[in-house]
């Protein structure tokens, strides 16, 4: 007969849900970030938080990303409409600091064809 040992007890395996994780992902990977730091403060391999930036990564290529909405004030915004220069309807900041801004009065064509070309 085989002997069978049952360990009960605090489960050792942790759930992190969607926000620790991102906000995990983002003080790793900020601009002051450092995944060991990181990973000591929250006990967490730094291999998990490299696996969870993967994944983010995979899920983000599905079409999903962050949007952040800011108010831009536009100099010069006294003067008539049609005299006033065309603001920025969609702006889209590159990894490599270069910017894309999409005016409000584009076509759908040519939002569609600016977007697909960023990918």
């Amino acid at each position: 007969m085989t002997q069978m040992t049952i360990m009960a007890g605090p489960e050792r395996r942790r759930r992190w849900s969607a926000d620790e994780r991102l906000r995990i992902l983002a003080e790793a990977f900020g601009p002051v970030g450092s995944v060991a730091q990181v990973s000591r403060r929250y006990d967490v391999s730094r291999g998990l938080i490299y696996h969870w930036r993967q994944e983010a990564r995979r899920l983000s290529s599905q079409g999903f990303v962050p949007a952040v909405v800011t108010e831009e004030v536009v100099a010069g915004s006294a003067a008539p409409e049609s005299d006033r220069p065309e603001t920025a309807a969609i702006v889209v900041n590159l990894s490599d600091g270069r910017c894309v801004r999409i005016s409000s009065t584009a076509s759908p064509a040519l939002i569609t064809a600016v977007l697909k070309a960023l990918r």
